[in-house]
């Protein structure tokens, strides 16, 4: 009886959830250019004409730092420096990190072309032991709108 009752619930509810909204396929829904699709694609360019060369791009001096060996409970530091090569202004957006142990810290004013600026990356070690890469995601106005840098190295126990 139980196994009938779930029966027909799922049923229904697969009968529910999923209605068609109205698009004739799943291609149509995924090439729909609705009047946020500009947003959805880089929220801080949206306002910005789609041809990426008038985009900010951010290069990194070096995208990758190998802090060797550290003992559990050392705090590690690293600045990333970079240049905007673009032609408009560099904003960053947000910067996140793969995990929590890793705090990002970005330039918050705009970046003119040509100038440099850091993103400092904090890695606290405590509970962290062996081989340890964490990565930063910068989000951005750039093209691509979203690069990140890494921070590895092995983290020994106490």
């Amino acid at each position: 009886m139980r196994f009938l009752f779930f029966l027909i619930a799922a049923v229904l509810f697969h009968a529910v959830a999923c209605k068609n909204d109205g698009a004739e396929s799943v291609r149509e829904i995924r090439s729909a250019e609705g009047p946020n699709s500009s947003i959805v694609r880089n929220p801080v360019s949206a306002n910005l004409p789609a041809d990426s060369n008038q985009l900010a791009r951010i290069a990194y001096l070096e995208s990758e730092f190998d802090y060797g060996e550290v003992s559990e409970g050392d705090i590690v530091e690293h600045e990333f420096k970079f240049i905007n090569t673009g032609n408009v202004p560099l904003t960053i957006l947000h910067a996140r990190s793969s995990c929590g142990c890793t705090i990002p810290d970005w330039p918050k004013e705009a970046i003119a072309p040509g100038a440099s600026g850091i993103i400092k990356a904090r890695f606290n070690t405590e509970g962290k032991v062996n081989i340890q890469r964490k990565i930063i995601y910068v989000t951005a106005n750039t093209y691509p709108n979203e690069t990140r840098v890494i921070l590895k190295g092995r983290v020994k126990a106490k």
